[in-house]
């Protein structure tokens, strides 16, 4: 059965639960907070200047590590669950009202996917590391407004469509002013360099950067704030969407089904990346990632303003909320969207500025304090600055137990919590972002992140 727009973009992340960077399974038990901690190929997207370090890998290398999540400041853990293992239950009245209330929300729904499929870093001499990996990254955002959640779950019989008529109706931009609806799955090939710049006994500062080559296997980007309604998507054959009629238009640059992810987009990004050592205790980080932008032109089309216009549906009946809801928010006959055929579209990557600082009181103990920023309001973006305290202990030499707690990012206040078994050669570990989440039937937020095949040889002097 093929697909509609936003009902395959939606559907990409149900594979997985997740939250950003969540395929770095140790700052994951820190919450994130990654930016003094994170070196070898792990500082790929975070900072890559602490591949200049003193006390790296030599060489370092993983095949898989994987992390995934799903949260939501809105919705309690019953409705959660009913959405991902439930999604065929019907809906009540009562329960289309009650989600048409918690679906209003600014952060209704995050999920998001990260993978590292390999990486890989080698100390060079006189020159610093170098570290490369591939990882796919999927993230989605959805924010309603109080029309666009009744119009979700209530259809014709929204409060706004009462005595309706297209004269008088609505601007969209004006009847869904604050609805977002995001979603972006870049697979990347990334390669990074770290050096020395400064090396003095008591200070010494490292430089890095890095560059990445962007496949974009899809992207949905539907903002309508402001006055302005931005709507575009451009989705891999990898989905088979059905585009309708839009395939006859000559301005639709139509990408079939072959074989593999298909993308429709490419980019090139950067990172740049500074990292201090003050003494053998203070460590200091700053990074801008995700610098640059993508050009998406395969099966592109676009969405403008226009009247509301009252749906013949009674809305989503059931708790499948990413296929239903498409048939509202996307190119179906049933639509609060005229979307029409478009020849390209460059879109900024999701930048981000970093900053941390570090306290490694020994060998068995560090702590860390990170911020991070975004610097754009892109799909693949964070929603909201993110800040968190993150510590690592090692009870003995071959148990690192790290937490701490964070907040923002679209997300509650969170207490991570990892277990990472580690020799002089071997990790493997596995960590939840939020520990109290796992267990709280309001606003939960769900996650697992995961490696076990990290080897590291060597250490930078």
């Amino acid at each position: 059965m093929k697909r509609s727009l936003l009902a395959a973009c939606l559907a990409v992340p149900t594979l997985g639960w997740a939250q950003n960077e969540l395929s770095n399974f140790t700052a994951t038990g820190r919450g994130g907070v990654a930016t003094t901690f994170a070196t070898d190929y792990q500082a790929i997207g975070i900072n890559p200047g602490n591949l200049g370090r003193v006390g790296g890998a030599r060489f370092a290398f993983t095949i898989g590590e994987f992390g995934a999540g799903i949260g939501s400041q809105a919705l309690t853990r019953t409705q959660l669950n009913k959405i991902v293992y439930q999604a065929d239950e019907k809906l009540s009245l009562a329960d289309k009202q009650e989600l048409a209330r918690t679906f209003t929300s600014d952060n209704a729904l995050n999920v998001n996917v990260d993978a590292t499929t390999f990486g890989l870093a080698v100390a060079v001499p006189g020159l610093g590391s170098i570290a490369i990996s591939n990882r796919q990254r999927i993230s989605s955002h959805v924010a309603l407004n109080k029309n666009a959640a009744e119009i979700a779950f209530l259809g014709k019989d929204a409060p706004i469509f009462q005595n309706y008529s297209i004269q008088t109706s609505p601007l969209v931009s004006e009847a869904l002013d604050g609805t977002e609806i995001q979603m972006a799955w870049l697979n990347e090939f990334n390669v990074a360099l770290g050096t020395r710049l400064l090396d003095l006994p008591l200070v010494q500062l490292s430089g890095g950067v890095g560059y990445r080559y962007i496949q974009g296997v899809g992207i949905v980007d539907t903002r309508v704030a402001d006055g302005k309604v931005e709507a575009y998507g451009s989705m891999s054959p990898l989905f088979n969407i059905n585009y309708g009629a839009l395939v006859n238009n000559p301005s639709f640059n139509l990408r079939e089904k072959a074989s593999g992810l298909q993308p429709v987009g490419e980019g090139h990004g950067f990172d740049l990346g500074l990292a201090l050592e003050a003494g053998k205790k203070l460590r200091l980080g700053l990074a801008v990632t995700d610098l640059g932008n993508m050009s998406w032109e395969g099966n592109l089309v676009t969405a403008n303003d226009q009247k509301l216009k009252r749906l013949r549906s009674s809305g989503i009946d059931s708790y499948n909320f990413f296929e239903e809801a498409a048939e509202i928010f996307s190119a179906g006959s049933d639509s609060l969207f005229q979307y029409q055929p478009s020849a390209t579209r460059k879109a900024a990557l999701p930048t981000k500025l970093r900053a941390g600082a570090g306290l490694r009181v020994s060998e068995y103990f560090e702590t860390g304090l990170d911020v991070t920023l975004p610097l754009n309001t892109v799909a693949g973006n964070i929603s909201a600055p993110f800040v968190g305290l993150g510590v690592d202990y090692k009870p003995v030499r071959w148990l690192r137990l790290s937490s701490g707690v964070s907040a923002g990012a679209g997300y509650n206040v969170s207490v991570p919590l990892g277990l990472t078994l580690t020799t002089g050669i071997y990790e493997a570990g596995i960590s939840t972002r939020d520990v109290a989440g796992l267990l709280s039937s309001e606003n939960p937020y769900l996650s697992m992140a995961a490696g076990f095949l990290r080897f590291k040889f060597g250490k930078v002097e």
